[in-house]
């Protein structure tokens, strides 16, 4: 504020004083198609890439929480995730601005302790956050400390089990698991109060069509069958910038391919099972590397970080190795358990242990550069 000249501070005041009438004249008046936004995907698989947003895109998801959930001027949002992620931008900072709530910004949602203090002190109704995010409030939170939340939404990765249980243990709070992309401003579904099957990442929000395509053959496929998650709606992107080809790619006849594999059930609601690039084939079997990590997330220690890829065998195509952040807890004992819910080939053949291992802004594991770190581990053995 030191190199605002008093000019600057007047100026602002007068305009603030300015009936709303003439504020709103003074506002650009573009097409509703005009590209209102520019951010960049996670880059967790490759080169980050910069998605166009339009005014469309980003209030079709405004328009469609208030048809779901009743928000109002009265509610608090917790307005912590970064803006320059798309659930930060959309979520946390035009949504409650739209329907004139309060805010209640921090810059880091990573300073758990002093988030949840602000949590309670200032009475936050909604809060959103990534499953990662929700983990370290619940372990640095007291108990009363999300009392006035009503509505609690994970979203950017799957929510663990043990962190939907200790919410509800803790403070008699559900969790809601909503999901999305950077390309669908962000929200596709999500579940709401009223609307929820644990295990699932909700209905589809009004006017989006979501189906489910077969890996290989492109048919739709019917309920409770795993495919690829493709998405209509005005909520899909308009392109990415300067990159005709992967628009192309991603986007034909209005079908936007998430390149995410789930299945809808009997009753409408969506299940995320994963990325497509986190599937891996051994011995001519598909393997989910995220359902390895969920079921070892579920069995390590709570403090312990784990990341599952996979690693070049030159027999079976690929074997599943894990990194943790630590060693500290007994592998055989783990081992023993997973065998008991898993498939041989999608036990992991390796731990390795990674102490810091890598996090993006999101607060999402960086799996692409664990696997780096990986294999350059298993090159200098060889070596």
């Amino acid at each position: 504020m030191a190199g605002v000249t008093l000019r600057a501070k007047l100026k602002a005041a007068l305009i603030s004083k300015l009936p709303f009438w003439v504020l709103k004249d003074m506002v650009h008046h573009g097409d509703i198609s005009e590209i209102s936004a520019i951010l960049f995907t996670s880059g967790s698989e490759k080169e980050p890439k910069a998605v166009q947003l339009s005014h469309r895109n980003i209030l079709h998801n405004v328009n469609a929480f208030p048809s779901m959930i009743h928000l109002d001027e009265n509610d608090v949002f917790a307005s912590i995730l970064p803006m320059f992620h798309v659930f930060g931008l959309t979520v946390d900072f035009w949504l409650p601005v739209t329907i004139g709530a309060s805010m209640l910004t921090y810059p880091s949602p990573l300073e758990y302790r002093t988030v949840c203090d602000y949590v309670r002190d200032y009475k936050v109704t909604f809060i959103a956050a990534t499953p990662a995010f929700f983990y370290g409030y619940l372990q640095k939170s007291q108990t009363g400390d999300f009392a006035t939340v009503k509505i609690a939404i994970a979203g950017a990765d799957k929510l663990p089990d043990k962190v939907y249980e200790g919410y509800l243990k803790k403070h008699n709070l559900i969790v809601l698991e909503g999901y999305g992309t950077t390309e669908t401003s962000p929200v596709i579904a999500t579940c709401y109060p009223g609307n929820h099957k644990p295990g699932s990442v909700g209905k589809p929000i009004p006017n989006t069509q979501v189906r489910i395509l077969d890996i290989n053959t492109d048919k739709i496929l019917g309920p409770n069958k795993e495919g690829k998650i493709l998405v209509k709606g005005d909520l899909v992107m308009e392109g990415y910038l300067h990159d005709i080809e992967q628009t192309s790619f991603r986007i034909r006849n209005g079908w936007y391919d998430t390149g995410d594999i789930g299945l809808i059930d009997e009753d409408g609601y969506l299940f995320h099972k994963g990325r497509l690039k986190r599937f891996v084939k051994v011995g001519g079997e598909m393997v989910s590397l995220v359902k390895v990590e969920e079921h070892l997330t579920e069995l390590l220690p709570n403090d312990v970080i784990c990341c599952v890829v996979d690693v070049p065998n030159p027999t079976k195509g690929a074997d599943v190795v894990a990194a943790v952040a630590n060693g500290d807890f007994d592998m055989h004992k783990i081992l023993k358990k997973l065998k008991k819910d898993l498939p041989s080939i999608a036990i992991p053949k390796q731990f390795y242990v990674i102490e810091d291992i890598p996090m993006m802004a999101s607060g999402k594991v960086n799996f692409r550069e664990v696997e780096k770190i990986v294999r350059d581990k298993i090159q200098k053995k060889k070596d």
